[in-house]
């Protein structure tokens, strides 16, 4: 359970970062190699392009809500831990012409050197959410 806490910690923050566009704290969040698979965006590879990408095109656009009961945590052995779920995202100031998005989305976290880091994400089926 204490790594369920840890990652649920780590969701809370990253996202904490992304919902106030803090590009430094979200980047610290992001191994240099991470991979992002969107399946609307395609790929983009390595934590500069990923964060440069975040800057231009979510912050202040877009915010992200976790769907609550739906984060599973499970343990990577010699490499860290895997997080899933659902998550929402919504459109501050345009919610009467963008509908609220929802997506399920895995994060594959490494422990290294004492900091945990994401190394992939896959981001997918991506839709309208149902009120």
């Amino acid at each position: 359970m204490e790594l369920d806490k840890a990652i649920a910690s780590l969701d809370t923050a990253l996202f904490d970062a992304y919902n106030r566009c803090d590009l430094e704290r979200f980047a610290s969040f992001m191994a240099d190699n991470v991979e992002f698979y969107h399946d609307q965006g395609g790929v983009t590879l390595g934590k500069a392009d990923l964060t440069d990408s975040v800057r231009k095109n979510i912050w202040g656009k877009v915010t992200r809500e976790l769907v609550a009961g739906t984060l599973q945590v499970y343990p990577m052995k010699g490499y860290g831990a895997v997080e899933m779920g659902v998550h929402r995202f919504h459109h501050p100031g345009h919610e009467d012409t963008e509908r609220v998005g929802e997506g399920k989305f895995i994060h594959l976290w490494q422990y290294k050197d004492g900091a945990w880091k994401i190394t992939r994400v896959i981001s997918s089926d991506h839709h309208p959410a149902t009120k």
